[in-house]
């Protein structure tokens, strides 16, 4: 699947310092591009969705066997609610909400699908 924007990097695991180094880096770089802004309920309300994975491969040096897993971490943004704070809300940010709220509304649709092994699932309809 192309996700437009998409960042992989891969960690050098062979030196502890550059490795953590490497990482440290990226959690930097993924922290000043998250969007935050305050909100009636929270002053540090995250504006955007963030999704890391860690791919982990591994070889038993004896039996030669591979395994290979991925931890994916979401971060969502926060979902507000709208009823009652239209006249209090700046415009673009009343925009914003909608916005998070119908994507995290057809999140939910997705997960649904997958609960009920529907036959399709509406990964687009964001």
């Amino acid at each position: 699947t192309f996700v437009e924007g998409l960042t992989n990097v891969m960690i050098d695991i062979n030196n502890f310092d550059k490795g953590m180094a490497m990482i440290n880096s990226i959690l930097k770089c993924a922290a000043r591009a998250r969007t935050v802004a305050a909100t009636k309920m929270n002053d540090r309300s995250s504006r955007s969705h963030s999704v890391f994975t860690l791919d982990i491969a591994g070889k038993n040096i004896e039996s030669g066997a591979v395994t290979a897993g991925s931890l994916h971490l979401v971060d969502l943004a926060g979902s507000e609610r709208i009823h009652g704070l239209d006249d209090s809300m700046d415009p673009k940010q009343l925009r914003e909400t909608t916005n998070i709220n119908k994507s995290l509304s057809c999140l939910g649709d997705v997960f649904s699908a997958l609960a009920t092994d529907a036959n399709h699932f509406p990964y687009r309809n964001s």
